[in-house]
């Protein structure tokens, strides 16, 4: 029986108008990889996709080449000394699967240079589809909640994504409902703003991701590579929720870097929620303030002071028993 193309999530029918996909790490470190998935199934549908990553790489002390400010290109065979480097790691894994490719780094740094180097991309590649990936979904979170998780790097791309012209889609996904617990974040409260945009018409729906999936297997695949290579800097968010979609449960832990931590892997983990990237960014309290910032250390200091200054910081909400 074939599955009605009408129950399918809308966002299929959306990538499946894409040409040339951009699809980028939102909130820095190991965010790509949780794009990775959809990475595969969109190279099997014939597109074309660029990756990018916001970076937490001293990128400076590589030989990457540097494109523009905020921006390099790692390759495969970039030279670097640094422990901790996940994009070079996953282009070496790529290039031994047969797909060579280079993955785009952005620095970490404010929203004008980051726009200009999504610019450079876009207008480089004809990018005519921005998909942004947030491993955790505190990207969502608008500045009132009672906690933000770790807002800077999410907030600085949705600006630049915001900001972007000549762009036909602009797209968000979420994967790992739950691992903001770790960062404070109330997820009653993500789930009201899932509901939020829903009424908005932001909302583009969520589907499982299973282990029986290639694309999953091969994502996992790609994760144990670079955990081999940086022992000392696991992913948190991709370990969870692979341990999710392998039917872990709780307080479980597969990796060091939690140990001491409470966790709540659960099966909501291993589901994609996709959103209208620029409905998510109008819906951010804050974000205006942030479009002049050259520096992190800006941005930082924006939420800080419109956290001191915003009158009705909503207490923390509870899932019901």
């Amino acid at each position: 029986m074939t599955v009605p193309t009408s129950l399918l999530p809308p966002i299929f029918a959306r990538l499946g108008q894409s040409r040339t996909v951009l699809l980028a790490g939102a909130g820095g470190g190991f965010d790509l990889f949780c794009g990775l998935p959809l990475y595969f199934a969109l190279k099997a549908m014939g597109k074309r996709v660029i990756l990018a990553n916001l970076s937490f790489t001293s990128l400076d002390l590589t030989n990457a080449r540097s494109l523009r400010d905020a921006l390099y290109e790692v390759r495969a065979d970039t030279r670097a000394t640094l422990r901790y480097f996940p994009e070079l790691h996953l282009a070496r894994w790529l290039e031994a699967q047969g797909d060579a490719q280079p993955i785009y780094a952005f620095s970490r740094t404010g929203v004008r240079p980051l726009r200009q180097a999504y610019e450079h991309l876009i207008d480089t590649f004809g990018i005519d589809t921005v998909l942004l990936v947030d491993g955790g979904t505190d990207s969502l979170m608008r500045g009132d909640e009672a906690g933000l998780g770790t807002p800077e790097e999410d907030a600085v791309t949705l600006a630049a994504v915001q900001a972007l012209r000549g762009v036909e889609q602009k797209l968000l996904l979420c994967l790992g409902f739950g691992v903001d617990a770790f960062h404070g974040v109330a997820h009653a409260q993500y789930l009201e703003a899932v509901a939020d945009l829903t009424q908005q018409g932001q909302y583009l729906g969520t589907w499982s991701l299973t282990p029986d999936m290639p694309e999953v297997q091969r994502y996992r695949e790609a994760l144990t590579f670079v955990h081999e290579h940086m022992p000392d800097f696991p992913s948190i968010v991709s370990s969870s929720v692979l341990d999710a979609i392998d039917g872990q449960f709780g307080d479980y832990h597969s990796t060091m870097g939690t140990r001491g931590s409470s966790l709540f892997i659960n099966p909501l983990m291993g589901l994609y929620w996709a959103f209208k990237a620029e409905g998510v960014a109008a819906r951010n309290l804050y974000l205006d303030q942030l479009l002049e910032t050259s520096a992190i250390g800006e941005v930082t200091r924006v939420i800080e002071a419109f956290r001191t200054t915003c009158p009705s910081i909503r207490p923390w909400t509870s899932l019901p028993h």
